[in-house]
C-alpha cells in the first residue's frame, strides 16, 4: 500500500484549487441511469471512488467517457439501456453510496437486486430509511443472502415520506426514485445539503420537477421520462474545508480558488476564533496565520452546521491550541477513531462518549501513524504538516478515496510531501 511522508515545519503559501465534490459527483452519476440519453458532468473529480462507481454503472450498461474540457475534467454517461440490474457486493462493500443506484434501477426498469452495503468503519449507518422510502412509492421489497430484490413493474407511484431523522443518504436516494414516480411525492424532514440541491438542480436540467431543494421540505412532481443534460458538478466543499485547516496549521497565507465560501460559512468563522485572518471572495477564500493558535469548542451537526466531516481536520488544529478545546460529535458513534494516531504524534485529547477534551500542547511530533477513513486521513495529514520531523501516514487508499493529488496541492504551496510506493523502504532511527 502507498504511504505519504511529510517534513513538518515549512508554512503554506500560494492557491490551492477545490476539486468537484466527491459527495456530489457519486449521485450525479448514479443518476445518470434514470435516462437513455447522455449525461455529461463538468468539473469532476478524479478519485477512487467515482472509478469504482463508474466500473459499477458499466455492469448496467453504461457507457462512460473522460476528457479533458474547458472546464476540467469531465465525464460522459450514457445508458441508453439497462442490460443489467444486478449490482454485487463486490463492488457495493467498497462504497456505501453505490446502494444508491437502487432506486434509479426500480424507477427505470421496475426492478433490481442490489447488495447491501455492509459495514462502515465510522459508524453503523443502516440503510432502513433508503428501504422505507422506496417501500412507499410503491416497490416491493425482499431481502435474502445479503441482496435486497425490489421490484415496482407498474413503476413507482408518488407518496408522502416523512424521514424520522434527517440523512442525506435516504434524502438523495428517494429522490432519484421519486422524479420518475407516477403522481407527486412530498418529502419532510429532508436533508439540505448543498449536494442535494446539485442533484435536485442537474435533475431539473434533465427535466424532472423538483422544488424545494435546501429546505427540510421537497415537493417532485414524476415525469414519464428524463432527458441528457451538461451540468458542471459543485465544489467539494471538505476539500475545500479540508485546506482551510491545512492553511491555519501550517501558517503563511493560502488562498483557494474555484470554491463557493458559502458553504463552509461556519468552519471560517471557527477559524477567526481559532487566530486566522480569512478573506472572503466571490470564489476564493484566503487564510492567514502568523500568531498563536487559540482554542476553539465545536459540536458537529447537519449542514448548516459544522460538517461531521471536518471534525478529525479541526480536531489535529486544536492540538496545538494554547488551552483547551471541546469537539461534540453528534452524527456518527464512531469518529473518534484518528485521536490514537494523533497521540502518537504527541496530541494529548481525552474522548468520553461522544465528547473529547483537546488540551493544546506546545509541539507535534513526527511518527509513523495509521490512517483509519478518508477524513481521519486528512487530520493526520494536517497534523504532519505542523509537526516536528518526518511523518509517515499509512493506508493512504483512504485519502485517494476523495481527495484528488492531495500531494501537488500541498507541494505547489510548498509543504514537503510525497507518496512512497508500497515497495518504497522507510529509513528509521535504530
Amino acid at each position: 500500500m502507498d504511504r505519504i511522508a511529510i517534513e513538518g515545519g515549512h508554512p503554506l503559501f500560494g492557491d490551492i484549487p477545490v476539486s468537484g465534490a466527491k459527495n456530489s459527483a457519486i449521485k450525479l452519476m448514479a443518476a445518470s441511469l434514470l435516462t437513455s440519453e447522455p449525461v455529461r458532468l463538468t468539473n469532476m473529480p478524479r478519485l477512487a471512488d467515482t472509478r469504482l462507481l463508474g466500473r459499477l454503472l458499466q455492469r448496467f450498461g453504461t457507457q462512460i467517457a473522460e476528457s479533458d474540457g474547458p472546464d476540467g475534467p469531465q465525464t460522459l454517461l450514457h445508458t441508453p439501456e439497462i442490460t443489467s440490474a444486478f449490482a454485487p457486493y463486490d463492488l457495493v462493500r467498497q462504497m456505501r453510496a453505490s446502494f444508491n443506484v437502487l432506486g434509479p434501477l426500480i424507477a427505470r426498469t421496475g426492478h433490481a437486486k442490489v447488495s447491501l452495503p455492509g459495514g462502515c468503519t465510522i459508524g453503523a449507518r443502516p440503510v432502513d430509511l433508503h428501504l422505507k422510502a422506496l417501500e412507499a412509492l410503491g416497490a416491493h421489497i425482499d431481502m435474502h443472502e445479503g441482496y435486497v430484490f425490489a421490484q415496482a413493474p407498474r413503476g413507482l407511484k408518488g407518496a408522502e415520506i416523512e424521514f424520522p431523522f434527517v440523512s442525506v443518504g435516504a434524502t438523495e436516494h428517494a429522490l432519484m426514485a421519486a422524479v420518475l414516480a407516477h403522481g407527486t411525492t412530498v418529502m419532510k424532514n429532508a436533508a439540505c445539503e448543498p449536494e442535494i440541491v446539485d442533484l435536485a438542480e442537474c435533475l431539473n436540467a434533465m427535466g424532472a420537477k423538483v422544488s424545494g431543494a435546501g429546505t427540510s421540505t421537497l415537493v417532485i412532481e414524476g415525469v414519464t421520462s428524463l432527458k441528457g443534460a451538461d451540468w458542471s458538478v459543485i465544489c467539494d466543499r471538505i476539500e475545500a474545508g479540508t485546506y482551510a485547516v491545512a492553511g491555519a496549521m501550517a501558517g503563511g497565507e493560502v488562498r483557494l480558488t474555484k470554491v463557493r465560501p458559502e458553504l463552509i460559512s461556519i468552519l471560517l468563522d471557527k477559524l477567526v476564533e481559532a487566530g486566522c485572518d480569512v478573506e472572503r471572495g466571490d470564489n476564493t477564500v484566503t487564510i492567514r496565520r502568523s500568531g498563536k493558535i487559540r482554542p476553539v469548542d465545536v459540536t458537529t451537526d447537519v449542514y448548516p452546521g459544522f460538517a461531521t466531516d471536518l471534525q478529525a481536520q479541526f480536531m489535529a488544529l486544536m492540538a496545538l491550541a494554547e488551552g483547551e478545546s471541546v469537539i461534540r460529535e453528534t452524527i456518527f458513534e464512531n469518529r473518534f477513531m484518528h485521536v490514537p494516531e494523533l497521540g502518537r504524534l504527541g496530541a494529548d485529547i481525552r474522548v468520553t462518549g461522544n465528547e473529547a477534551r483537546v488540551h493544546g500542547v506546545s509541539e507535534l511530533r513526527g511518527a509513523q501513524v495509521m490512517a483509519t477513513d478518508l477524513r481521519a486521513s486528512a487530520s493526520l495529514v494536517i497534523a504532519g504538516l505542523a509537526a516536528r520531523g518526518e511523518t509517515i501516514v499509512n493506508r493512504v487508499y483512504h485519502l485517494d478515496r476523495g481527495f484528488e493529488n492531495l500531494e501537488g496541492k500541498l507541494s505547489a504551496c510548498g509543504a514537503v510531501i510525497k507518496r512512497l510506493k508500497g515497495d518504497e523502504p522507510i529509513m528509521e532511527d535504530e
